[in-house]
């Protein structure tokens, strides 16, 4: 069985590298070399959650949430009609905090990611590295162009639908609702992916993240679990909120006439304030310090650019779920006649209805 098994991920990862030297050059072959080890690595520490449920040496507490994990894999697919496939019905440990590291970079007096162009995912306002020393010597060189550079660790990601992804520790160490969340997250994007579009994508897998959460909790969770759910989410709507704002502001200076010196005058002082205007909302929420480590970074472009690409479509596609009547297949159709629109036709229907 477990020869079978490695034979398997092997011919995966050898149909990948071939897809790769297929349609990319000999410049990019390091990177997708570091992309196709990880994904193998991710593979080869995959076991199915059955069998760990029936292992001994698994240890107890593990096990209880490795059955939750599976109840919730099955509420993805018959309560939301999200894809019902053997992806997160397996288990991988990869003994460290973050499966990726995401790279995002921007010009310093501009808001628009930088992008790269994938096979399969298309092009991206982000590059991911397994490897965080990867992601960082990236960065650096980025940086050392003059861009703004920022770091993000990523806790799952899709490999939409191509293969069955597992479930991660890096994903089991949270709490039962952000375990059921991130699960229908990433398999939204293998409901609906739209090729580039990398607002269009996020918002609407955390539409669904949303909404499913919601009917987990209001089916199957305590009412601590609901609690601690509806204030973990009021603070993330408040930080989004605040940061949105912010953006706003740095883009209403980039678009002023001035000068390199006075425009980074400008700017750092709009860090500063976004510094202080987190301190008030930290003693509003009584002094909660989950999101110091955020702020206790650069403030740069591309960090705020990649919260708010994530986010910024997200009321409207809780309006077009609402106006479905929070029927999920009639939800996920009326998306994709949206993801078959030309990129400025969707993004200007988009934004009208913001």
């Amino acid at each position: 069985m477990k020869l079978l098994f490695i034979h398997s991920v092997f011919m995966r990862c050898t149909l990948l590298l071939c897809v790769l030297l297929t349609v990319s050059g000999c410049t990019a072959l390091g990177y997708y070399g570091q992309s196709i080890g990880g994904q193998w690595e991710v593979w080869n520490r995959s076991r199915p959650i059955d069998e760990l449920l029936v292992t001994l040496d698994t240890a107890d507490p593990l096990r209880a949430k490795l059955q939750m994990v599976l109840d919730i894999r099955d509420f993805a697919s018959s309560e939301l009609a999200l894809p019902d496939n053997d992806s997160y019905r397996s288990y991988a440990d990869l003994q460290r905090p973050y499966v990726v590291w995401n790279v995002f970079a921007t010009k310093p007096f501009e808001l628009n990611l930088k992008r790269w162009c994938f096979p399969f995912a298309g092009c991206v306002g982000y590059r991911g590295y397994f490897a965080q020393a990867d992601a960082q010597a990236f960065a650096d060189q980025l940086a050392a162009e003059g861009l703004d550079v920022y770091i993000g660790g990523v806790a799952a990601y899709s490999t939409l639908g191509w293969f069955d992804d597992p479930l991660l520790n890096t994903v089991l160490r949270r709490s039962p609702a952000h375990i059921a969340g991130l699960i229908f997250h990433e398999l939204a994007h293998q409901q609906l992916y739209v090729e580039g579009d990398t607002a269009f994508n996020e918002g609407f897998a955390t539409t669904v993240q949303l909404e499913g959460v919601r009917r987990w909790l209001e089916k199957h969770g305590t009412q601590q679990q609901r609690q601690d759910y509806a204030q973990s989410r009021q603070r993330q709507d408040e930080f989004v909120v605040l940061v949105i704002r912010a953006r706003d502001q740095f883009k209403a200076l980039y678009a002023e006439a001035l000068d390199e010196t006075e425009m980074q005058i400008r700017k750092t002082g709009l860090q500063v304030r976004l510094r202080q205007q987190y301190q008030q909302l930290k003693k509003q929420w009584g002094g909660y310090a989950g999101y110091d480590a955020w702020f206790a970074q650069d403030l740069n472009n591309a960090q705020l650019a990649a919260v708010t690409t994530y986010r910024e479509h997200v009321p409207v596609f809780q309006r077009l779920l609402a106006e479905q009547q929070a029927d999920m297949a009639a939800f996920y159709r009326a998306c994709a006649e949206l993801g078959e629109m030309p990129m400025e036709d969707r993004k200007q229907v988009l934004v009208s209805r913001n």
